[in-house]
């Protein structure tokens, strides 16, 4: 069984999902820096918000005027899947320190919790330093990318062209292709019903709620049917 317990192993693994911070990172310089933002402004939105729809809904929130009160509560709702992303992984690091767990679940996304739950449910050994490299080498990244799209971004008329928007798109394909591979025959079944259910719980919600709060709620119940089948 393979252990994950370096943190040269974390970069290591992080590497992969590099071109999909890259393509949003870039692409999130490039508007930040057109909707009036300072580079000083994008570097602290990429430190301390870390999270790229949030990131690109503050721009178009405070380029509208929105209160300040409204963008924040705007951005919790947005990121609170990151309560399920931690919540997940809790178990594997329950018995480290208080710091040290905050510090982990402060740096997790979707990306690093897409290599990181792959270990996870497979049972190999996963520990602090591993997750510590997986999680910064990504932050880094983020940011890095996110002042490279601010500077150089007035030269690149065409970013679609490039493919940068679909780069994110694609890095998901490849860690849910990557999750399935792991997956017992015997669960494929139930994998595939808690698929069709999101899928019909995000489409009804999204008709009486903002898309993104039908997608927080329509996963958190799905998650919750999940457990239950499971046991």
């Amino acid at each position: 069984m393979e252990a994950h317990v370096t943190f040269r192993q974390g970069v290591k693994e992080c590497i992969p999902t590099l071109l999909g911070y890259a393509g949003v990172g870039l692409s999130f310089g490039i508007v930040a820096i057109a909707s009036g933002f300072s580079l000083l402004e994008i570097v602290l939105l990429s430190l301390v918000i870390y999270a790229g729809a949030a990131q690109f809904i503050i721009c178009a929130l405070v380029i509208s005027g929105t209160p300040i009160s409204a963008i924040i509560l705007t951005t919790f709702i947005v990121n609170s899947r990151m309560f399920l992303l931690s919540m997940t992984l809790a178990p594997s690091y329950k018995n480290y320190g208080l710091f040290n767990r905050l510090g982990l679940g402060t740096l997790i996304t979707d990306e690093t919790f897409g290599v990181a739950i792959t270990p996870h449910l497979k049972g190999e050994k996963i520990n602090d330093r591993w997750l510590h490299g997986l999680n910064i080498t990504a932050y880094l990244f983020w940011t890095l990318a996110s002042i490279a799209g601010a500077v150089f971004g007035k030269y690149i008329h065409n970013p679609d062209a490039l493919g940068l928007d679909f780069a994110i798109t694609a890095m998901f394909i490849f860690l849910a292709i990557s999750q399935f591979e792991t997956i017992q025959r015997s669960h494929i079944k139930t994998y595939l019903v808690l698929i069709v259910c999101v899928i019909i719980m995000m489409l009804l919600f999204s008709l009486i709620m903002p898309s993104y709060i039908a997608i927080i709620l329509a996963a958190t119940l799905t998650a919750t049917l999940g457990v239950v089948m499971d046991r």
